[in-house]
């Protein structure tokens, strides 16, 4: 009887710990992959407002032009016309499969002739609902002229080491990328070009307007430099993953052109580099004036 409890025991042990070791394994980049493929089926199918409905986290927003939940913007309209394609071809997922963003090339068209055809690149994050299904959480892009070159493919999987059993205060990783985006922000006023230097990662990305992106932190400020921009921002939200190896915010900025002013909406995405610092690894600006 003793070796039967014990044998009973054994297995259950065995079994927790397969199931622990199971639920601790880091997640696959291919899964934010999947779930843009999916959606850009979905709009092919049904049309670009029931494909967002479908896949909108219910905290989920876009820009048009301020951030507006996806589901009351697309609720509130009949259609919307056209047809839009794209491609994830850069792609993160945190190593607990909570939070992911994917960017890439889209085309846009409004019409049967290719001259209605609009260019660009954008950037989603998704975040898993309670069934570990992604959902949509922000959409924007940046229009710019049709790429010469197709764009490169730099999906990476997460640091196997970071999966860790979720923090039971989510709060406290919010808090921490919110002060270190508001770090950042008040470091722009300083020198924007001090400020990247210190917080962009080596492959960080940069999407602005009407320029297709710029890869790489030498670039980046090369193009900062280049086009003398100068920048004030203001933070209005963040989040972080419960592996807390990735994160985004969010905000509003004054971009300063050469002698051109105007206002923009950003989104940064953070990661952790090897001495746990918290780097950009992509920004993006919406124009708010264009929309």
């Amino acid at each position: 009887m003793k070796k039967i409890i014990l044998a009973a025991l054994a297995l259950s042990c065995y079994g927790s710990l397969a199931s622990a070791q199971k639920s601790l394994t880091p997640a696959k980049v291919d899964k934010v992959v999947k779930a843009e493929e999916e959606f850009n089926k979905l709009v092919a199918r049904k049309g670009i407002k029931e494909g967002f409905l479908q896949v909108a986290d219910p905290e989920g927003i876009i820009f048009k032009p301020e951030a507006v939940r996806i589901v009351d913007f697309y609720n509130n309209i009949d259609k919307q016309p056209g047809t839009l394609v794209w491609q994830p071809k850069f792609a993160r997922i945190s190593a607990n499969g909570d939070l992911a963003f994917s960017a890439g090339p889209y085309v846009y068209q409004n019409g049967k002739d290719d001259t209605d055809k609009v260019f660009g690149d954008y950037v989603s994050i998704w975040r898993a609902d309670a069934d570990n299904n992604f959902k949509l959480l922000i959409d924007l892009g940046i229009q710019h002229p049709e790429a010469e070159q197709e764009a490169i493919t730099d999906l990476q999987e997460p640091d196997s080491s970071k999966v860790i059993a979720p923090s039971k205060d989510p709060f406290n990783g919010k808090s921490v990328i919110l002060a270190t985006d508001k770090i950042f922000n008040h470091e722009l006023t300083v020198s924007s070009l001090a400020s990247y230097k210190e917080f962009l990662s080596p492959e960080g990305r940069y999407y602005f307007p009407g320029f297709e992106p710029v890869i790489g932190r030498d670039k980046i400020m090369q193009f900062i430099d280049n086009e003398a921009i100068s920048i004030t921002a203001e933070t209005i939200n963040a989040g972080r993953s419960t592996s807390n190896d990735l994160a985004y915010s969010y905000g509003r900025a004054r971009i300063k052109k050469g002698d051109v002013e105007s206002s923009f909406n950003y989104v940064r995405i953070w990661e952790q580099d090897k001495d746990h610092k918290w780097d950009i690894l992509l920004e993006v600006f919406s124009a708010v004036e264009n929309e």
